[in-house]
């Protein structure tokens, strides 16, 4: 599969041809023009960003991708501003390209990016299919069928933790140790909310099933199953 960019900009007359010229080098775009829009995902292999958003201060949205997941950000701007591309880098974009820019000279800048992304053979983060549900531990990303599946990180190291070995059945106390801290004393109800949100999330209560007693288990097919 080709690069998935996620283009986020609002004004057309940047937003078009920048997508046709990505697409001319054979990277695949989904563009929006909001900033909810873009933090509401999928996103891809790298979020393109535009700062000057409608609804939404491209450096709040910036904040929002890199608290969701760690897919590369790169913001485009015609704010040329040091204090802008500075804070926009401190909050976790990998690039900052200021307006006017060749698509030439951004296909470069993502390819780079991605290169720093992406572990070298044999360190490949693995996807897990389960059924329709698919849990990309590279790309932090779920979908459901066709639908993506926006999670807050625990909700997500939570799923892929189930989705190693769909099936099996791991306790409250293993969990525990690999989502939160091995040393995690706190309220193990905190575990029963993010496995009810999962569970809304994903559109199925049986997806996770609960063993009494025991702990819980993602089900390898939850039209079958209960919880």
């Amino acid at each position: 599969m080709g690069v998935r960019v996620l283009l986020i900009e609002d004004d057309e007359t940047i937003a078009e041809p920048l997508a046709d010229g990505l697409r001319h080098f054979g990277l695949t775009v989904h563009r929006v023009a909001t900033g909810a829009e873009g933090l509401a995902g999928p996103y891809g292999d790298v979020v393109l960003l535009d700062l000057g958003l409608p609804d939404i201060d491209g450096i709040d949205v910036c904040r929002g991708i890199r608290q969701a997941c760690d897919v590369p950000v790169i913001i485009l701007s015609a704010r040329g501003e040091e204090a802008d591309r500075v804070l926009g880098l401190e909050l976790g974009a990998d690039d900052y390209l200021a307006k006017p820019f060749s698509v030439r000279e951004l296909v470069a800048r993502i390819r780079a990016v991605l290169r720093r992304h992406t572990p070298q053979s044999g360190d490949q983060e693995p996807s897990y299919d389960v059924g329709p549900l698919v849990v990309d531990r590279r790309t932090r990303q779920v979908w459901v069928g066709e639908e993506p599946v926006t999670l807050t990180p625990k909700e997500f190291e939570l799923l892929a933790l189930l989705s190693e070995d769909a099936g099996a059945v791991y306790s409250r106390q293993q969990i525990l140790n690999r989502v939160w801290d091995e040393h995690y004393d706190g309220p193990t109800k905190t575990l029963d909310v993010h496995v009810a949100t999962l569970r809304r999330k994903l559109g199925h209560p049986a997806w996770i099933q609960t063993l009494r007693g025991v702990g819980f288990r993602l089900a390898v097919n939850p039209a079958d199953g209960s919880s």
